[in-house]
């Protein structure tokens, strides 16, 4: 099931009958009052929301979202008309997986809900990682130092458990960008590195462990 969060009649109708036509089932909301009464009810797979909407900002839906249990870990996907770098970083921090910007086309957003629902079937639910004194649990979004947790956003997080989870191989900052963020910020690959510094200073004495590898990009090493 794909929930839909736009206010606009036209593009929400284009949309879902685009993706009914490629075979998912899905739900409409002019409304984020009708859309939260929806999810009392059911859980989607998906979620696709707009910024710019009535009663509610979808900034707000999707941080809201993100602190429930049973939409922690759903795919959100973002289709807005603002489309700077400053407002996908905002949204993708906030915990968006992927951010489409208006106008987009049909077979690109198709492309991308498959890609979002591919790479939650696949996300490893089982394992926690310990390196020294860093602790991870991708499974129950915990991350900690020394046995205190550490508060990351959405994309801090999914990029220290990558590194963690592939504790010595080395991801390119455009590997990094296409894993964690879906597609690249066309060049700006300054995106990585800022949410490294900010993982490096949020982990202090943990922080050493995700090495520059200079020229190429980053990793988890060994601890000293």
């Amino acid at each position: 099931m794909i929930y839909f969060v736009e206010d606009d009649n036209s593009i929400r109708e284009l949309v879902l009958y685009t993706l009914n036509n490629a075979g998912y089932e899905t739900m409409g909301f002019e409304r984020p009052s009708l859309f939260w009464k929806a999810l009392d009810k059911q859980t989607p797979n998906l979620i696709l929301l707009d910024i710019m909407l009535p009663e509610e900002d979808g900034l707000q839906i999707l941080k809201r979202l993100r602190t429930i249990p049973k939409t922690s870990k759903v795919p959100i996907m973002m289709l807005t008309a603002k489309g700077t770098e400053y407002d996908k970083v905002i949204g993708l921090d906030y915990g968006a997986d992927d951010y489409v910007p208006k106008p987009f086309g049909m077979m690109e957003l198709i492309a991308r809900v498959k890609a979002l629902l591919r790479r939650s079937d696949n996300v490893d639910t089982e394992k926690d990682y310990k390196v020294g004194e860093l602790f991870v649990s991708p499974s129950r979004h915990v991350a900690q130092v020394a046995g205190k947790e550490v508060v990351l956003t959405f994309k801090e997080f999914e990029m220290l458990s990558l590194l963690i989870e592939n504790q010595g191989i080395v991801f390119t900052r455009d590997q990094l960008l296409k894993k964690i963020w879906g597609y690249a910020f066309d060049g700006e690959s300054r995106t990585v590195d800022v949410h490294i510094r900010s993982l490096r200073s949020k982990l202090g004495e943990c922080g050493g462990l995700i090495e520059t590898v200079r020229g190429i990009g980053y990793k988890i090493g060994e601890p000293d």
